[in-house]
Formats: C-alpha cells, structure tokens, sequence
C-alpha cells in the first residue's frame, strides 16, 4: 500500500472514532493506530531508497550518454584525419569530417537533452509523492495537536466508568 493511502487510512481512523462524551477527545484502537504507524515507517525508507536509485540511474544514464557521445566525436574525429589525409578529396573530406563531428555533438546533445527530461520528470514526480506524503503528515499532526490542546478527560470519582468496546 502506498505510503499517502497509510496516512489517509490513519486520518480516517482518527475522524471516524467514536467521541468520549462531554469531551473534543475520541477514543481509537491503540494497537490498530500504531500497526498503521509501524507499517509506514517501514515503507517510508522503501521510498527514499526507490529515490536514491533513480538518482543513481540516472548518473549511469548520464555517464553512458557521455561516453557514448565522446565515443562518436572521437570517431568523427578520426574519421575526419582520415578523409583529410586522402590527397584527392582533402576539402571534400574537411566537409564531410565536420559534418560527422556536428552530427556527434548534434546526437550527444539529444541524448543529454532526453536524459535530462527523464531525469526531472522522475525527480517532478517524486517530489509530487513526497509533497502530498508531507502534506498528509501535516495533516496528522495539526488535528493531533489540536486533540492535545484540548486535554484529556477525567472523570470525576463519583461518575460511572464508561463501557469499553
């Protein structure tokens, strides 16, 4: 389950609990609230690991484009001494060799331009997740706050105990 669903499942525990009477107060499963906590803790890191990957991935992405791109460039390059090397057809090959490098760094340009875009649309997409998770934990801790401020009920000796469910 996704960590944002965990955090609405929790919010929606909270809203629904049934209210301690003459109180703002409610009364929650304890141990239903905290499996809930416990289990996105542990989703959290799965998380920010999932993001250190894409991170990582996307350096490898980088890097292959990189020597790919220097990899045609040097072949443009040589391609380019070995034209201008035939007598015969020396301008010709001064032309064809410039072409090749521009096409090399035409073709190194696209690639880091894709990588790029792939990259911030992975790292747009993350920071969507990790603003809505915040958001939701914001959520959580207002109300939870708000129920702190109010206080907690004591009954008074002489009142009957309430039932427990």
């Amino acid at each position: 389950m996704d960590p944002l669903d965990r955090i609405d499942d929790l919010i929606a525990v909270i809203e629904s609990a049934r209210n301690v009477p003459m109180s703002r107060n409610c009364m929650v499963d304890r141990g239903e609230v905290i499996g809930a906590l416990d289990q996105l803790r542990a989703e959290l890191p799965g998380e920010l690991r999932r993001s250190a990957a894409l991170l990582e991935e996307r350096d490898k992405i980088l890097d292959a484009g990189r020597r790919e791109a220097e990899r045609i460039i040097r072949e443009g390059e040589q391609e380019h001494a070995r034209l201008v090397s035939v007598n015969e057809i020396t301008v010709s090959s001064e032309h064809e060799g410039a072409r090749i490098i521009g096409e090399a760094r035409a073709e190194a340009q696209r690639l880091r331009d894709e990588v790029d875009e792939y990259v911030d649309t992975a790292l747009a997409n993350f920071e969507q997740f990790l603003t809505r998770a915040l958001a939701s934990i914001e959520r959580g801790r207002d109300k939870m706050h708000a129920l702190r401020e109010i206080g907690s009920y004591i009954p008074e000796q002489d009142e009957r105990p309430l039932p427990q469910f």
